[in-house]
């Protein structure tokens, strides 16, 4: 498997689907195949040959056997599957809109049922307007909030992401922003933005973006504490988007936008319900929260 010392990942990534219709050209006697070994991000012409064919300058064996819902990538010696086990297992997964979601532990990470996961982000980032402001990613995942960002003209992205897992499938994701090309637009950093935050200085940002995991694994992102200094970073006027979703309001009754508005509201912020979120706006002065205590 490609290591992150190696930089971003150039070469193709394969799906059960593509090399399916790779293969069903060369059995009609065709010798090329046009077709995107990206991801959707472009199309190439493949030459096909019974043993091997030829993407970008550069020759591929055949794959033996390739897994569904699975995305492959080449190694050197063949193509190993974009997984990886380390307590949980993640994996990066096809849709049919191109940009991939990804999974932990077999839980969807992105909605993908109506709508790309990339198309779905810039319509969350839209709320904000980053266009020339100083926005906060919390939660980077696979950078598809950056990215919009970065294309509605950020002045710049400071983004946060914790698991090295998930950094590593960025590397492997074509969809995924290079903070390496963005003119120092995008900052990504690996930590827990819980417990950088109180570091960054006040009233910093004019925009937040936070689409924390679900609050049974991340309690900690939903907390009143939190959210406090969110206030505390934003300046007077910002824009905040959260993802919440509607977990276990079937099951529990449990309505969790609402749980988040009201603490939002108590942190000085104007909520309203927005998508499957809470879009909210830094109305009200507060008061800079109390560092924790060192012990």
């Amino acid at each position: 498997m490609p290591p992150l010392s190696e930089g971003r990942y150039t070469g193709p990534l394969l799906t059960r689907d593509a090399v399916e219709s790779m293969r069903d050209a060369l059995a009609a006697g065709r010798g090329r195949w046009t077709g995107s070994l990206d991801l959707g991000c472009s199309v190439d012409e493949v030459a096909l040959s019974a043993d091997a064919w030829r993407w970008r300058e550069r020759g591929y064996p055949w794959p033996k056997h390739l897994k569904e819902r699975t995305i492959h990538v080449w190694d050197g010696d063949g193509f190993v599957a974009v997984q990886r086990y380390g307590g949980s297992l993640i994996k990066l997964v096809p849709t049919e809109w191109g940009a991939p979601t990804f999974e932990i532990d077999g839980i969807k990470m992105l909605p993908t049922s109506q709508t790309s996961p990339y198309a779905d982000a810039q319509r969350k980032v839209a709320l904000v307007a980053p266009r020339g402001k100083q926005v906060l990613d919390t939660c980077g995942g696979l950078g598809y909030f950056a990215r919009a960002c970065l294309e509605d003209g950020v002045a710049q992205v400071h983004s946060f992401e914790k698991n090295a897992d998930v950094l590593w499938l960025r590397r492997l994701n074509p969809w995924s922003p290079d903070p390496a090309e963005s003119g120092g637009r995008l900052l990504l950093v690996q930590a827990d933005v819980s417990e950088r935050i109180v570091s960054l200085p006040d009233r910093a940002y004019d925009a937040i973006l936070h689409d924390p995991p679900r609050f049974g694994i991340a309690g900690e992102l939903y907390s009143q504490a939190f959210y406090d200094q969110l206030a505390r970073v934003l300046r007077p006027n910002g824009r905040l988007f959260h993802y919440t979703g509607t977990p276990n309001r079937k099951t529990s009754g449990r309505d969790v936008p609402r749980e988040v508005a009201r603490r939002l509201a108590k942190a000085g912020f104007a909520p309203e319900p927005v998508l499957d979120g809470v879009f909210a706006t830094r109305t009200s002065p507060v008061m800079r929260p109390p560092l924790p205590r060192r012990r």
